[in-house]
């Protein structure tokens, strides 16, 4: 098996049609070798814990909505592109990330990560749910088939928040600074949502040299 492991953030649309991109190459190359492991980024972390108004946010960042439509007409593109359409003005805020991260981590534990991220990435770009709300993260969870109660008793309680933060920083201080970032291998940083046949192209130079190993 070859690593991969994914730095993103739930609320960043490059890192969903990013995501997207990469299921359908692995869709098609369903022996593939990889081992997924997502990682937390934040792209806000200095955001208040109960997030904010989207339209403030978009005020504070890009000068008002014109100035966001401008930032987000590539992303539009590349969704499109992708088939899929984000409809960012039924988003009404923007959340902070810390409780979703801690999350996908508890999933982890049971194996199913790559599934919260999946449903993270719909619930707040599909459905247009606030995933900074804990009643809304256990809502996600128990659709897991985790146990809900005993994620709620986690997210009242400060449980690998500090854990979260360190691996975020240590990301930024390893020269990230952007998601999504893939890096194959634990050597080869892939930065950006890149396209299937890149990944499908990967995925058989990977299967290939697999095949072309002598047995142990």
């Amino acid at each position: 098996m070859v690593r991969l492991d994914i730095l993103s953030d739930p609320i960043c649309p490059w890192c969903y049609i990013g995501k997207l991109r990469l299921d359908r190459a692995l869709e098609a190359r369903p022996t593939h070798p990889l081992a997924i492991e997502w990682h937390p980024f934040q792209l806000n972390p200095d955001m208040p814990r109960e997030g904010m108004d989207r339209a403030a946010y978009l005020a504070a960042k890009f000068g008002g909505a014109e100035g966001a439509a401008q930032a987000y007409r590539a992303v539009r593109d590349a969704a499109a592109e992708t088939g899929i359409e984000i409809d960012f003005d039924a988003i009404p805020r923007v959340p902070n990330t810390l409780d979703a991260h801690r999350l996908i981590h508890w999933a982890g534990i049971e194996q199913r990560q790559t599934a919260a991220v999946s449903a993270l990435f719909r619930a707040y770009f599909v459905d247009h749910r606030d995933i900074g709300n804990r009643e809304v993260l256990c809502d996600i969870a128990d659709g897991l088939d985790l146990d809900a109660a005993m994620i709620a008793r986690l997210l009242d309680s400060d449980a690998d928040e500090a854990d979260i933060r360190a691996r975020d920083a240590h990301s930024r201080e390893m020269g990230i600074t952007g998601v999504p970032t893939f890096i194959v291998g634990q050597r080869h940083a892939v930065p950006g949502a890149q396209p299937t046949d890149l990944w499908i192209k990967v995925l058989d130079e990977m299967m290939a040299e697999g095949a072309g190993e002598d047995p142990q």
